[in-house]
């Protein structure tokens, strides 16, 4: 078996840059790491991460439990997560829940029993079994994409509710009254529950009591965007304007109101929520709020690594989430033709 004595007689270094280079990459210099990194892959060396995680007390891998990765948010989240870990030679681990709370709580056992080092939750909402169990074994966690001020627990995200308001004023604003929503289910979601209570607010503040018949809770997928918009433009012609609590859910919006032979934004304005990358390049382009996933993911693994290492991290860090304003949202077209005759 090669041993990192080896590995350092064919780079040219002492055990110690090795070592440094396997366990604290960032405090080596780019040079070193290369030549530590070309002489492993010539030796074929791998490190005994069991003896490792024996002889330093931990695993150095981190827990991921999302609600799922066929969303393109929570997949980006993962992604930038993982990429910011491999900086300091920590790997990802992730387990979905398919937003099942009896799921979440198998897998952050699974986790724990997997030797884990910390551990991202999605969410403000999760069984008090999970926190006394993290808490107990003294596990550092952190949840994600939901902001809350007032929550006991570590949190970095953005406030849902805040930037749903924002986006509902954007069409209302341009005129709109006739506003139809499209949701995914708000059980064991408190992302997609603060985001309608945000919309819903929105509306309340202009005076526009929004009757049932115009919200739909469907399954978050494009084809149900599709059915719900087809289902609410059965009900109710008169819509303007449809607004989704997610991205998918607009894009199927556009999709079947383009079946149905309305163009958007011209008979229509249809607006999401997430700024998937696939919006940006639909036709029309999607107004959308932008969802700093990115900047999620830096942040969790800096936290995590953070309190690993003893460091004081701060509790709370509130991100944005921004107005992104595109070509499928317009003033109606009864609002336009009044301003043009006046």
């Amino acid at each position: 078996m090669v041993q990192l004595s080896d590995v350092a007689k064919r780079a040219g270094v002492s055990t110690a840059s090795v070592s440094r280079v396997l366990n604290h990459p960032q405090k080596v210099s780019a040079r070193i790491r290369e030549q530590v990194t070309l002489a492993m892959e010539e030796l074929g060396y791998v490190r005994d991460g069991a003896a490792r995680a024996l002889a330093s007390r931990r695993s150095y891998s981190i827990g991921s439990v999302v609600p799922t990765i066929g969303i393109g948010i929570f997949a980006s989240g993962v992604e930038r997560l993982q990429q910011r870990l491999q900086e300091y030679g920590y790997q990802l681990l992730i387990a979905t829940t398919q937003y099942d709370s009896s799921k979440e709580m198998e897998a952050v056992r699974s986790l724990i029993e997997r030797g884990v080092d910390g551990i991202q939750l999605v969410g403000q909402e999760h069984d008090p079994q999970i926190y006394r169990l993290l808490t107990a074994r003294g596990i550092p966690y952190v949840n994600a994409y939901q902001y809350d001020a007032d929550n006991e627990h570590p949190c970095i995200g953005f406030n849902n509710q805040r930037s749903a308001w924002a986006l509902m004023r954007h069409l209302l604003e341009l005129g709109h009254r006739e506003v139809g929503i499209i949701t995914s289910p708000t059980r064991l979601n408190d992302r997609i529950s603060a985001r309608l209570k945000g919309m819903l607010a929105c509306l309340k503040s202009y005076g526009i009591e929004q009757p049932e018949s115009r919200i739909v809770e469907v399954p978050h997928r494009i084809a149900d965007g599709r059915s719900g918009t087809r289902a609410l433009m059965q009900r109710h012609p008169e819509l303007t304007a449809i607004c989704g609590t997610a991205d998918a859910l607009a894009i199927g919006a556009l999709f079947e109101l383009h079946a149905m032979g309305l163009k958007v934004p011209r008979d229509i304005s249809v607006a999401g929520y997430d700024d998937l990358e696939i919006v940006r390049h639909l036709d029309p382009t999607l107004t959308t709020v932008h969802v700093p996933v990115e900047q999620i993911g830096q942040r969790v693994a800096d936290y995590l690594l953070g309190r690993i290492e003893g460091r004081s991290m701060p509790m709370k860090t509130e991100l944005e989430a921004n107005l992104v304003l595109r070509d499928s949202t317009a003033r109606p077209r009864a609002t336009t033709a009044t301003a043009a005759a006046g």
